[in-house]
């Protein structure tokens, strides 16, 4: 049996820089730090960050007065920056820069007087924070279906953003019936899109056209690995989503001679090789990589991380 590895896959720039954020915070200011939500949708790295003294909560009213407090990769709503701000906590934003644009934009519209039309699922961290950063309403749309939906004059002035864990394949559909539907409709430039969403999206289709099985590592709560494996699906092999080595049914590879392995954008390398090791106790012979995209894209850190502390609590705590 072979084993072909998707190229790009795992960690993209966006949450390298968050558990970078977390981690220099813990060195730089001590433990605990407190995160609101997990940083990032994977479960192997919250628990590692754990262990080195990351206390991840839900609401900013679980931090003590005065405590380290980062906001994860998926950004938050202006209403928990004002409560932050109310409470003067030291806040660290690790809100992924191309979330943050996705902000930008919508408040551009919103200042034109455009409605905005947000492609996204309800409920995800990401969507809940941009619908907070804009000072208007915000029409919610996943399918279609949804857009026909929508109570809208033909001719009002539309908008629309997309969630950045959709790559342009997951949102085309959707364009189009806004634009069949209404005679109006701005949105913002392909090359706006999230590279990492589309890089492992192409790279996994490529990856179906030579495999037998997929396997895709990432958490069951990470929006951008559930569509990896839904991608695969769609190519008509048999896709499964798995966390970790522990999760593979041997009972999948019957008959298979060559396993196609990616992973979605939180999940780390280490968990990548905890698979093909257990590939390996199944009957792997030979490991390989598609030749892909190299991703270079680095984002900076918070200034705080990079020069002395401009926190005043943290510093007299120190």
């Amino acid at each position: 049996m072979r084993v072909l590895l998707a190229q790009p896959r795992g960690f993209c720039a966006g949450v390298i820089r968050a558990i970078e954020i977390v981690e220099r915070s813990i060195r730089k200011f001590g433990a605990p730090v407190y995160v609101r939500h997990e940083i990032v949708h994977n479960r192997h790295v919250v628990e590692t960050l754990k262990k080195q003294g990351a206390i991840f909560v839900d609401e900013l009213s679980e931090v003590p007065d005065g405590a380290v407090t980062i906001f994860s990769a998926h950004g938050v709503s202006r209403a928990v920056e004002d409560e932050a701000a109310a409470r003067s906590l030291p806040v660290l934003d690790a809100t992924c820069p191309l979330v943050a644009k996705v902000h930008q934009q919508g408040r551009r519209y919103a200042a034109r007087g455009r409605v905005l039309v947000l492609i996204g699922h309800a409920g995800h961290a990401e969507v809940e924070g941009t619908v907070g950063q804009v000072d208007a309403p915000i029409h919610l749309v996943a399918s279609a279906e949804d857009v026909a939906r929508l109570d809208l004059p033909r001719d009002a002035p539309l908008a629309y953003l997309t969630q950045t864990t959709l790559s342009v394949d997951d949102t085309r559909g959707i364009i189009a019936a806004l634009q069949a539907r209404f005679s109006d409709v701005e949105g913002p430039d392909v090359s706006g899109i999230c590279y990492a969403t589309q890089h492992r999206q192409a790279a996994v289709r490529e990856l179906c056209a030579e495999v037998d099985l997929l396997l895709v590592v990432g958490s069951r709560n990470s929006s951008n690995s559930t569509r990896l494996r839904e991608i695969g699906e769609e190519m008509g092999r048999p896709s499964h989503l798995i966390s970790h080595g522990g999760e593979l049914d041997p009972a999948w590879l019957a008959g298979v001679r060559t396993v196609g392995l990616t992973a979605g954008a939180s999940a780390p390398e280490e968990l990548i090789l905890d698979v093909i090791a257990a590939l390996r106790r199944h009957g792997a012979a030979e490991i390989a990589q598609m030749a892909g995209i190299t991703e270079d894209v680095e984002f900076r850190l918070p200034a705080e991380l990079r020069e002395p502390s401009s926190f005043p609590a943290v510093q007299a705590a120190q």
